[in-house]
């Protein structure tokens, strides 16, 4: 990196979480690859994406012919399979304006079958049965129903990604999404980090709204799904 374009943690995003405030959630092979554990979150990382040595320790750690989902802007090496690309936008929430929000509730394991139907009707992106350990998940309730809901996934140094942001179809319209995101990001801040997220780049809509709450576009990664040499 040069001095005009220093790296940041969230160059690589997943890889900072791992060996920082998510190492509870992360299985290791030598020191270039690890990945969450895979009731928590389906993504890996690369010490160093274009170290061959680190691609090796990520197929020792997945096993051969197994896939796995990285992120970021990688070329992957001879002897692995591209399975799925899905274009991303990375968006910088630190000029968004934050607001706890007093009738969101927090959320917890006794919920994660309510968070995972409404996820499933949803698909904001992946929802495992431990994500919600990985951070402080809120949902908006209407009549005991669970309706919306956003929550915390990677933990890079300084930073807090909000994920899993989704809506019931009978409740958008209303702000809850708005709402339930400006309250997670004022926890985020309460606690002296900065909120980002990850968006798909086609869910236009989605990226529209936080942007019009200041979030702005940083990078233009992809979410990338491989498998690894079956030999």
């Amino acid at each position: 990196m040069s001095a005009e374009n220093p790296a940041s943690p969230l160059d690589n995003p997943v890889w900072g979480s791992l060996n920082g405030a998510h190492r509870a959630f992360a299985e290791y092979s030598g020191s270039g690859a690890a990945r969450y554990l895979l009731s928590a979150n389906p993504f890996a990382a690369l010490a160093d994406p274009e170290d061959p040595a680190a691609w090796a320790d990520l197929a020792a750690l997945v096993g051969p012919g197994q896939e796995v989902w990285l992120t970021g802007l990688l070329t992957p090496p001879a002897g692995w399979e591209t399975v799925a690309v899905v274009p991303g936008v990375q968006l910088d929430g630190r000029a968004v304006r934050v607001e706890h929000a007093p009738d969101a509730v927090r959320l917890g394991p006794a919920d994660v079958e309510e968070m995972t139907a409404l996820v499933k009707l949803t698909e904001p992106g992946p929802f495992l049965p431990r994500t919600v350990e990985l951070g402080t998940y809120l949902g908006i309730r209407h009549e005991g129903r669970l309706v919306a809901m956003a929550g915390e996934r990677m933990r890079p140094p300084g930073w807090t990604e909000i994920s899993a942001v989704c809506t019931h179809p009978d409740f958008r319209g209303r702000g809850l999404a708005a709402r339930l995101v400006r309250a997670v990001a004022a926890g985020i801040r309460d606690r002296g980090d900065l909120p980002f997220l990850h968006a798909a780049a086609a869910n236009t809509g989605a990226v529209r709204l936080y942007e019009s709450m200041g979030f702005v576009l940083r990078r233009e990664p992809v979410f990338i799904g491989v498998r690894s040499p079956k030999a």
